[in-house]
């Protein structure tokens, strides 16, 4: 893998101020630069946080998450086009917007999508209006316009060039009303992750993720794809997940692959880890998935 360079994307507008906008100064701090022998390159800073979901498309901060994405990506292109390899730590889920922006500004590329929650969401159904429940509609163009035309471009991704990996909200999301994932986005959700084998799993993920026409693929993850017992420091729990070892050996498997080309991380939540021990455990996790 390419050396790694961490870019910090502390935004909170597709979530609420809860604590997640401190996961990159929590992840530094304890020692993930020095872990993955990463250069830091630079912070980008969100819009003011607005508390009121917009009337016209029902999501909290559409515009200022659309400035975000612009401003993610012109700070995550030139560690691209410096040969580095990007890992971006968030926030919450909607920094994949501005990450996968700037990949398709490049070309088509795939997503493997690690979460516990598929954010397939449309702002009907959302409670709140959260665009962190909803980044994976958006991104393939189903969601209002603001959100799925960044610059004009259209859908960030096609559906046939995405994996949803060890999810496990199926019961939840159908009873919420979110509308169903589309035919073509490949799923392995945690009960068929667990019925191959993890490393299977993946590899079946990753070999699905080759399309000849794609230039790579960016691998976003959620830490609630973690056992909530293991990871309890997210905000929106949900029992079940993997393993840290079967994290690592996801991550170990999907990184090695000279197609990965960028990784966020988001949804950790510091202010419940007082200790900081999660945080320390979380690098670790990233240090052995990254550079084993």
């Amino acid at each position: 893998m390419r050396k790694p360079a961490i870019v910090e994307a502390p935004s909170v507008l597709g979530l609420r101020p809860s604590g997640v906008q401190d996961m990159p100064t929590a992840l530094l701090d304890a020692g993930l630069a020095e872990r993955l022998g990463a250069v830091r390159a630079g912070r980008v800073e969100a819009p003011a946080y607005d508390p009121r979901r917009d009337e016209t498309t029902g999501i909290l901060n559409p515009h200022g998450i659309a400035r975000y994405a612009v401003a993610l990506a012109d700070a995550v292109g030139p560690v691209l086009d410096d040969g580095l390899f990007p890992v971006v730590l968030g926030g919450d889920c909607s920094i994949l917007l501005g990450n996968l922006l700037c990949l398709q500004r490049r070309g088509r590329h795939g997503l493997l999508f690690l979460d516990g929650h598929t954010d397939f969401y449309q702002p009907a159904a959302e409670p709140t209006g959260e665009a962190a429940s909803m980044e994976l509609a958006l991104a393939t163009g189903r969601g209002p316009r603001p959100l799925t035309d960044l610059e004009g471009r259209g859908p960030l991704l096609r559906d046939e060039d995405i994996v949803a990996f060890g999810f496990r909200d199926t019961s939840e999301s159908a009873e919420a009303g979110m509308q169903p994932l589309p035919p073509r986005l490949h799923t392995i959700d945690l009960h068929a992750v667990r019925a191959l084998g993890v490393a299977a799993a993946a590899r079946r993920a990753i070999d699905h993720l080759g399309n000849d026409e794609s230039a790579g693929y960016w691998v976003h993850l959620d830490v609630d794809v973690l056992d909530d017992a293991l990871m309890p420091a997210v905000d929106y729990r949900i029992p079940g997940g993997l393993t840290w070892l079967e994290l690592e050996s996801v991550l170990r498997i999907a990184l090695a692959d000279e197609r990965a080309v960028g990784l966020d991380v988001t949804i950790f939540n510091p202010r419940l880890d007082p200790d900081a021990t999660l945080a320390a455990r979380l690098v670790e996790c990233l240090g052995r998935g990254m550079r084993p």
